[in-house]
């Protein structure tokens, strides 16, 4: 990790539902101009920690700290430096793809002029222009993903959150998004937190986190997550880590 604070700190973070424990004193750190893969399989965990890390549920023990900004004590500060792509998709299907990021926009307080100049020059750089004045529920799934990687840079966070963006997308669709997410890293030095399952995807990060049953089993670059779980190609090992 380089020397900058951390753009991202999980401290400690523990998350119960009754007796079943989803999160076991998760720690994790982000340095800007990292992408970091959360490598797991279903049931690991990841979705409970990015609706800690989203504030839709709060940890039992633990904080979280967005540039330097206290999840549990300055929610709303932590809270405007996240760019998030959930899971399941979450755009107003019957609204335009332009009134969408206008709203999202607005509730970020960005002047009407500002958001219409980076809305457009977003639109540019993934392809989407000529469906700006389109409803959503008319776009491929392709294209909706691409709107909403779109809507999370649009307030310019330092840490970005991806949970499975590419679930469903086809092999040029992922390869667009990885691409995307390479170069807001580069050029801006934000910080990405990528959930998946996918081997091949975490392969391509700069480190890789493994959360197996709530806890972090291994952190480091792919080669190195792959000696310490038990050596040979990064997907061998994991899938020997985790059954």
């Amino acid at each position: 990790m380089s020397g900058d604070a951390p753009l991202l700190e999980v401290q400690g973070l523990v998350k119960r539902y009754g007796e079943r424990v989803a999160l076991a004193g998760v720690s994790i750190a982000l340095a800007p101009r990292q992408w970091v893969a959360l490598l797991g399989p279903n049931g690991a965990g990841k979705s409970t920690l990015f609706q800690v890390l989203t504030g839709l549920f709060a940890a039992d023990e633990g904080d979280v700290r967005v540039a330097g900004r206290s999840l549990r004590e300055s929610p709303a500060s932590a809270l405007a430096r996240l760019g998030v792509v959930f899971q399941q998709m979450s755009l107003d299907l019957d609204l335009s793809v332009r009134r969408n990021l206008r709203f999202h926009a607005a509730l970020h307080g960005l002047p009407r002029r500002v958001a219409d100049e980076r809305i457009d020059a977003a639109s540019a750089a993934f392809g989407l222009q000529p469906d700006l004045d389109r409803a959503v529920r008319e776009l491929s799934g392709g294209n909706r993903r691409k709107v909403e990687l779109m809507r999370a840079l649009l307030h310019r966070p330092q840490v970005l959150l991806m949970d499975e963006p590419t679930v469903g997308l086809d092999p040029k669709s992922r390869r667009d998004m990885l691409a995307a997410i390479a170069g807001d890293v580069r050029q801006r030095g934000s910080a990405v937190l990528w959930a998946t399952h996918l081997v091949e995807e975490a392969e391509a990060a700069d480190r890789v986190l493994v959360l197996h049953k709530g806890r972090l089993l291994a952190d480091g670059a792919p080669a190195e997550v792959a000696a310490a779980l038990g050596g040979g190609t990064l997907e061998a090992a994991f899938l020997r880590a985790t059954g």
